[in-house]
């Protein structure tokens, strides 16, 4: 394990470059008596895509919810915009511009493709209109009647993140989108990433693919039994390659 000390040190001067839109620093959170995060430390320049890797259960999931008020115990700073959220409520945090899509993408199954689109509110102004969604995603405009149900695991993960881009939110955080897709849908996500960091959306990854991470990531943290062990830039992938294999354990 890397010395907290030098991981805080990593971890700055991975964030130095530019302005920072999300803060996070020494956060704690806790699943009802369970102490999961141990004092959490990153930031997410305005405009790139930041992964956090690690492997399960090491906290990855439940920093997003923490940001987006989800977890009801928290403590230490969350600052969003030179704003601090730490205890707002998620509905106040969505209205900032904060969305997040979990890792069980959360469709209505009773519900066609278009109601599933339609349902979240928006709550800021500049989200996608439809045919922007589609642009993105033309499967769902061809499956737009089907039911939540009908859809292959692609095709949900396509509509999740659909749904949040008509919000208007500009902060994405994505929770495992590539989870058990086929090949084709992976490089069909990456694009779409690419594409929105292109139009100005700033995101925040949780994955356990750094393969995949690798195609679309400025820089990384490693999380780690509810900590941030490591952080390094994207151009540094191939040089901590090593200390990644041991991290994640592949």
């Amino acid at each position: 394990m890397v010395d907290s000390t030098m991981a805080d040190a990593a971890t700055r001067s991975v964030a130095a470059a530019g302005a920072s839109v999300l803060s996070v620093q020494n956060l704690e959170a806790w699943y009802g008596e369970s102490h999961i995060l141990h004092g959490i430390n990153f930031d997410v320049n305005a405009g790139e895509v930041v992964t956090l890797l690690g492997r399960n259960g090491a906290g990855k999931t439940t920093t997003l919810k923490s940001v987006m008020g989800i977890i009801g115990k928290r403590t230490g700073s969350i600052r969003f915009d030179g704003q601090d959220i730490t205890r707002a409520s998620s509905d106040k945090i969505a209205r900032m511009g904060v969305a997040f899509c979990p890792e069980e993408r959360g469709i209505f199954a009773s519900l066609d493709v278009r109601e599933n689109l339609l349902l979240p509110p928006v709550v800021r102004s500049g989200g996608l209109s439809l045919d922007q969604i589609f642009e993105l995603f033309p499967n769902l405009k061809e499956r737009l009647n089907s039911q939540g149900t009908k859809l292959s695991g692609g095709e949900q993960q396509m509509l999740a993140i659909a749904r949040i881009l008509r919000t208007g939110a500009r902060f994405l955080m994505l929770d495992e989108p590539t989870e058990g897709l086929a090949p084709v849908i992976i490089q069909q996500i990456g694009h779409t990433i690419k594409r929105l960091k292109n139009e100005g959306f700033t995101i925040l990854l949780v994955e356990q693919n750094f393969r995949f991470a690798a195609t679309v990531a400025d820089r990384y943290y490693i999380v780690e039994h509810g900590k941030i062990i490591d952080g390094f830039a994207n151009a540094e992938l191939q040089a901590n390659m090593d200390k990644l294999h041991t991290y994640l354990g592949v």
